[in-house]
C-alpha cells in the first residue's frame, strides 16, 4: 500500500507529522515499512506493508487512524479538510428514472449502490488532485474517474463510473457470466469468461467484471456528459476467483479480495459523488439506488478488564482502554453489573470479533515496550490433553509394529487419484498453473504414500520383513452436490512381500490379515478391550477401483463406519510405477483418537486350568470368519456354552478332497469352568453344541464325523 507523508497528514490535526515521525508510528502500530521514497516536490512516499486480515489499512484514512491513536492527535473526517465545498444539492430529478438495477446474485454481491450525475464535463483534473494521485504512484486519466481511484485510496473504497449513454436499455444488471461470454476490460484486452463468474451488464452485455476491472464498451471518456457511479461489495473468493483465473491484479480487486464492509458504502457514495460534482461540475441526481442483502446489524464484544491484565501481565487502567478504544472509533459502554466493557465494533474492522482480539488492540496501542519482561516465568505443567496423548500412543504403537510416519504431498495427478475416489464422489482441482502435472487434491492418502513408497524403491531402501508407511492428513472430495467433502485420515501402506519375489495367493491373504492385526492392535491399544470388543470387519464390495475384488473389507467399531482396507489393485500400483503386492487402508482418526484413554477389565487369574478344543467345520468359500466368530460368540453366551472362554483362529485349508467352494476353518475353542477343573469329557456337550450350530446356521461339514 503506498501513501504519501502530505496526504496522510491532511487527516490529522495538527498535521504536521514528519516523514520519521510516521514511520515510527506505523511501526510501533504494527505496520511494516518496506520502503520509503523522497518525490521531487519534497513529500514522502511510504510502502507500507499490510496484512490480509486488515483491510481497514488499505486506505490512507485507515492509516492516519492508527498514526493518530499513536502521536495523540485526532483524526479529521475526509471533506473537511477545508478545500472541498459542501455536499451539492439533489436536483429534484429522481436517480430511479435515469437508470434501473437489477441484482441477481445477493450472496456474491450483498449490495451495490447507484447514483446519478448528468451534466458532467469531462476534463483535466485540477492539481491538488493530480498532486495526490502521483504522490502515490498513480497517473492522472480525468477528472471524473480519477476521483474515484482517489475514493479507492482515501477510503479504501472501489468505485467505478459508467458512461450512462453507453449502457444499452438504461440499466445496470449483476449477474453470472454465461460460459465463454466476452468482455472488453479497461486494460484493451478481450476476456473470456466462465460461467459463474460475477459481470455488471446492461441489458444485452458484460460492463464490467465484478471487483476486478471495468469495462472498455462504457468507459468514461471526453464525450461523457451523464455518468453513473457505483459503489459495492463483492464475495471475496468470487473476486479472487475470477482475478487468480484471468491473472489480473488490481488496486480494486486487492482490496475486496479481503472484505468491504457493505456498511461502509453509503458515505463513500456521498463523498464520490461531491468530488465528482466538484471537479466535474453537473447535477446530481436525488436518491440512490440499493440493491443487495439486508445491512448487518452492529457487533458487540464483552471485554472484561480482569482478563486484560491478565494476558498482557500488566493493569492498564480503564480510562486508559476506552481512550485507546475511543481512538479506534470502537465505542465502548460500562456493563454496571460486572464492570465489563460492551464494546461496538465498527464496520471497518471486520477482524475483531473476540474479546481477545480487543486485547491485543490494546497491547498494540499502549506499547509493547510497556509490557515488562519478567525475569523468571511461572509455568504451570499440565497433564497433556487426552488427544495429545492418543496421538502419541498412535505414533508409538505404529513405531513398534514397524511403519515409518510420512508426510506427502496434499496434490497428485488426476489419472492417479482417479482410482482412489470413494463412489459417489469427484476430484477436486485447481486452476493454477503452478500446480503443473499434479492439480488434484488427494482424495485419498494412499496416493501419497505409493508416491513415497516408489521413492523408496527407487532409492533402493529396504527393510526387513518389507516397508510399511503411515500418514494421518487430510483428504478431498467433491459430492454431487459439488459441496467439498474433507476430513482427516489415517493411511496405512505395507509390503505384502519382498518387491521382485513371486507372491503367491497365501502370501497375499497373510498380507490382509497382517494388516487386519495392525488395526485391531491399534483399536485395542486406543481404546482397550472393550473398544476392540466392538471391532468389526465386513467383506465388502471395493469402494473404489484402486482395491482387488474379493480382497476388501469395511471396518466397523460398534455403529459407526471406521474405515476400510484390502489387497491394492495392480492397475493402482502401477500407475505409480510399482509392481509388488501391497496392502493398505484408511481408517477416521478423530474416530481413532476418541476411544482414548483405553479401557478394560481386570479379572483374577483363573484358579483351574482350561481345556483346548480344535474344531476344522468344512464350510463355503464365501464364509467368513465374521460369520464364524459371530457364531461362536453367540453360543458362548447363552447357558449351552457357557464354559467358553476364549477362541481363535488357527488357518484355513484347501483341497481337491473338500471340493470345488468349499474350505475347512480351523479355530481354537479354550473351555474353563471357575469352580473346578474340568476333564475333557465334560466340555463334549458344549463342543457338539457349536458343531450343531455350525452345522444348521453355516451350513458346515465335518469331515470323519
Amino acid at each position: 500500500m503506498h501513501i504519501a507523508a502530505n496526504w496522510l497528514n491532511s487527516y490529522l490535526e495538527p498535521g504536521n507529522l514528519t516523514p520519521a515521525e510516521i514511520e515510527a508510528a506505523l511501526i510501533d502500530a504494527g505496520f511494516e515499512i518496506e520502503s520509503q521514497e523522497k518525490l521531487p516536490d519534497g513529500d514522502t512516499k511510504f510502502d507500507v506493508a499490510i496484512t490480509s486480515n486488515r483491510g481497514d489499512a488499505l486506505s490512507l484514512v485507515g492509516l492516519a487512524r492508527e498514526a493518530a491513536a499513536k502521536t495523540g492527535r485526532k483524526l479529521k473526517s475526509p471533506g473537511t479538510g477545508g478545500k472541498e465545498k459542501p455536499e451539492p444539492t439533489p436536483a429534484s430529478e429522481g436517480v430511479t428514472s435515469a437508470i434501473k438495477l437489477e441484482n441477481r446474485v445477493p450472496p456474491a454481491c450483498p449490495l451495490f449502490t447507484l447514483r446519478v450525475i448528468k451534466g458532467v464535463k469531462v476534463g483535466p483534473s485540477p492539481t491538488w488532485l493530480v498532486k495526490a494521485l502521483e504522490s502515490v504512484g498513480q497517473r492522472s486519466i480525468n477528472n471524473v474517474v480519477d476521483i474515484t481511484n482517489f475514493i479507492n485510496f482515501e477510503l479504501g473504497n472501489p468505485c467505478h463510473v459508467f458512461d450512462l449513454k453507453k449502457l444499452t436499455g438504461g440499466a445496470i444488471v449483476v449477474r453470472e457470466a454465461t460460459e465463454g461470454e466476452k468482455l472488453l476490460t479497461l486494460d484493451g484486452k478481450q476476456r473470456v469468461l466462465k460461467a459463474g463468474e460475477i459481470v455488471v451488464a446492461d441489458a444485452e452485455r458484460a460492463q464490467g467484471l465484478a471487483g476486478i476491472m471495468g469495462g472498455g464498451d462504457s468507459e468514461v471518456s471526453a464525450s461523457t456528459t451523464d455518468v453513473a457511479l457505483e459503489v459495492a461489495t463483492w464475495d471475496p473468493v468470487r473476486v479472487r476467483s475470477a482475478a487468480r483465473r484471468l491473472q489480473i491484479r488490481t488496486d480494486a480487486s486487492h482490496r475486496y479480495e479481503r472484505f468491504v464492509d457493505a456498511r461502509t458504502l453509503e458515505s463513500a457514495s456521498r463523498r464520490a459523488a461531491s468530488l465528482i460534482v466538484e471537479v466535474a461540475g453537473g447535477q446530481l441526481l436525488s436518491g440512490v439506488i440499493s440493491e443487495g442483502l439486508c445491512l448487518e446489524a452492529p457487533r458487540f464484544v464483552k471485554l472484561r478488564p480482569a482478563r486484560i491484565s491478565k494476558i498482557l501481565g500488566i493493569e492498564v487502567p480503564l480510562s486508559k482502554v476506552q481512550a485507546i478504544f475511543n481512538q479506534l472509533e470502537i465505542k465502548t459502554v460500562p456493563d454496571a453489573s460486572d464492570g465489563s466493557l460492551i464494546c461496538t465494533i465498527p464496520a471497518f474492522r471486520p477482524d475483531l470479533t473476540r474479546e481477545i482480539d480487543l486485547i491485543e488492540e490494546i497491547a498494540r496501542q499502549h506499547g509493547l515496550d510497556q509490557i515488562p519482561l519478567a525475569p523468571r516465568l511461572a509455568v504451570s505443567v499440565k497433564r497433556p490433553q487426552d488427544r495429545v496423548r492418543a496421538r502419541r500412543e498412535l505414533s508409538a504403537v505404529l513405531g513398534g509394529l514397524g511403519f515409518f510416519e510420512t508426510v506427502t504431498f496434499s496434490f497428485t495427478r488426476p489419472e492417479r487419484a482417479a482410482a482412489f475416489v470413494p463412489a459417489g464422489l469427484t476430484t477436486i482441482g485447481v486452476d493454477d498453473d503452478r500446480r503443473g502435472e499434479e492439480p488434484t487434491l488427494r482424495p485419498s492418502l494412499l496416493t501419497g504414500l505409493l508416491a513415497c513408497r516408489k521413492a523408496n524403491l527407487d532409492g533402493q531402501v529396504t527393510n526387513s520383513g518389507g516397508i510399511r508407511l503411515y500418514e494421518t492428513a487430510s483428504v478431498f472430495a467433491k459430492s454431487a452436490d459439488a459441496n467439498a467433502v474433507e476430513h482427516r485420515s489415517l493411511g496405512l501402506l505395507m509390503d505384502v512381500a519382498v518387491a521382485g519375489k513371486s507372491v503367491s495367493l497365501i502370501e497375499k491373504q497373510d498380507g490382509v490379515r497382517a494388516l487386519r492385526g495392525v488395526i485391531e492392535t491399534v483399536v485395542t491399544s486406543l481404546g482397550g478391550t472393550k473398544a476392540a470388543s466392538t471391532l468389526r470387519f465386513e467383506p465388502a464390495p471395493a469402494t473404489s477401483a484402486a482395491f482387488e475384488p474379493g480382497a476388501f473389507a469395511i471396518v466397523h467399531l460398534g455403529e459407526t463406519k471406521l474405515g476400510h482396507f484390502g489387497l491394492l489393485a495392480a492397475p493402482a500400483i502401477k500407475s505409480f510405477g510399482l509392481e509388488q503386492p501391497l496392502a493398505g487402508g484408511e481408517l477416521l482418526v478423530d474416530a481413532l483418537l476418541a476411544l482414548y484413554p483405553p479401557r478394560g477389565s481386570i479379572t483374577p487369574l483363573p484358579a483351574f486350568p482350561s481345556v483346548e478344543r480344535d474344531l476344522s467345520p468344512v464350510v463355503a468359500e464365501s464364509t467368513t470368519w465374521a460369520d464364524v466368530s459371530r457364531l461362536v460368540q453367540g453360543v458362548g453366551s447363552s447357558n449351552e456354552g457357557k464354559r467358553i472362554e476364549s477362541f481363535r483362529f488357527i488357518g484355513t485349508y484347501r483341497g481337491k478332497q473338500l471340493g470345488e467352494g468349499k474350505k475347512s476353518v480351523t479355530l481354537r475353542v479354550v473351555f474353563r469352568d471357575p469352580a473346578k477343573t474340568l476333564r475333557h469329557e465334560e466340555v463334549d456337550p458344549e463342543v457338539n453344541v457349536l458343531m450343531d450350530r455350525m452345522k444348521s446356521d453355516l451350513h458346515a461339514e465335518f469331515r470323519g464325523v
